[in-house]
């Protein structure tokens, strides 16, 4: 997953919220310079998120870290600002995804702007290693919570950290529970993140299938304006596939359909095992609203990589290097050698190297 959320200094964004420009970034100029033209050649514009809707439509929740209150002209042109760095954040650093802006901005922009959601914000993020499935994700509590990651009101849950040992399963599912009713006891909007869902515990998930369904309260807590957040490797195999299939048939990314991909992930993660997903109310109950597919990446995308980390680096941005380390990540299939087999994940090694 290819840079943080919150390093967008290298774009041309101005106004609140704008991150300042990384040391050794202004010695950097002329590299910042080809940098940002390299990629406005390479990538497709981001939508504009709206984050007067986003940070501000639900003043009540300022008390529990859900944005400042921004309100008034001052407010306003902050929240533009800190909508022109999301929209350059994306730009930048979310490279070959155009099914993720489709999908996340139009899941999230709809969920925040109603007032009295009847169920928590509920989406599963799908695709093979690096292709921007955490950074996606610890994009959006950047720009919903003060703090964003380290927020107190956003969990994150890893498998083999928090849950490792089979045996335990009926101990996890019960401490499971009990955080998240009692965290949104103490703030009900609150971010759960879901690491590694292909490494969970089969069976183990299915004790929060009572927090994501549409009911109104449940254990005596209201836990409508939740976001709960599953990231797997699960189905990415099968994404892979059919994007180099529609790729032999001459198709363009962009023409990808949601449609294309959907029925194929949910079967895969369903069947599997070894998933978390395995045989889940949550999917046989239709509980993930937003199914996010993650396309691999191409060498162009890789390389679009390159240059943002060595811009962020402070680094020269030189046209030999970036093709350097392009060119030394593997590509599949074999034959053709069209897409990155680890996404951009280890590019800030090489750059390194």
């Amino acid at each position: 997953s290819r840079p943080r959320a919150g390093h967008a200094g290298s774009c041309s964004a101005g106004g609140a919220g704008a991150a300042a420009m990384a040391p050794g970034a202004a010695a950097a100029a002329p590299a910042l310079a080809l940098a940002l033209a390299l990629l406005a050649a390479a990538a497709r514009p981001a939508a504009a998120w709206d984050l007067w809707a986003l940070r501000c439509g639900f003043l009540e929740d300022c008390e529990c870290g859900f944005g400042p209150d921004l309100r008034g002209q001052r407010g306003r042109r902050a929240a533009e600002g800190r909508e022109a760095a999301a929209e350059c954040d994306l730009a930048m650093n979310l490279v070959g995804q155009p099914l993720v802006r489709q999908q996340v901005l139009k899941g999230v922009r709809e969920f925040l702007e109603n007032r009295n959601p009847v169920k928590p914000l509920v989406m599963s993020f799908h695709g093979s290693t690096g292709t921007g499935k955490t950074y996606v994700s610890s994009m959006i509590v950047h720009y919903l919570f003060q703090g964003g990651l380290q927020s107190p009101y956003v969990h994150q849950f890893s498998p083999i950290v928090h849950f490792p040992h089979a045996e335990r399963i009926e101990q996890y599912k019960e401490s499971l529970k009990r955080w998240i009713q009692g965290n949104l006891t103490n703030c009900g909007r609150s971010a759960f993140l879901f690491d590694e869902m292909d490494k969970m515990h089969p069976g183990l998930i299915d004790v929060i299938i009572p927090f994501l369904g549409p009911s109104w309260v449940v254990f005596g807590t209201n836990y409508r304006k939740a976001i709960f957040i599953f990231i797997s490797n699960a189905g990415g195999e099968q994404i892979n596939e059919m994007t180099l299939d529609l790729w032999r048939a001459r198709k363009d990314r962009e023409e990808i359909s949601l449609q294309d991909l959907e029925p194929a992930i949910s079967k895969a993660v369903f069947e599997n095992p070894q998933s978390g997903f395995w045989k889940s109310g949550i999917i046989n109950e239709h509980l993930i609203d937003f199914v996010v597919p993650f396309l691999p990446l191409k060498r162009h995308h890789v390389k679009q990589c390159v240059i943002s980390e060595l811009v962020q680096q402070g680094l020269e941005v030189r046209p030999g290097v970036v093709q350097e380390v392009a060119d030394s990540i593997p590509y599949f299939p074999e034959e053709e050698k069209i897409f990155s087999s680890t996404g951009c994940k280890t590019v800030t090694s090489r750059i390194n190297l």
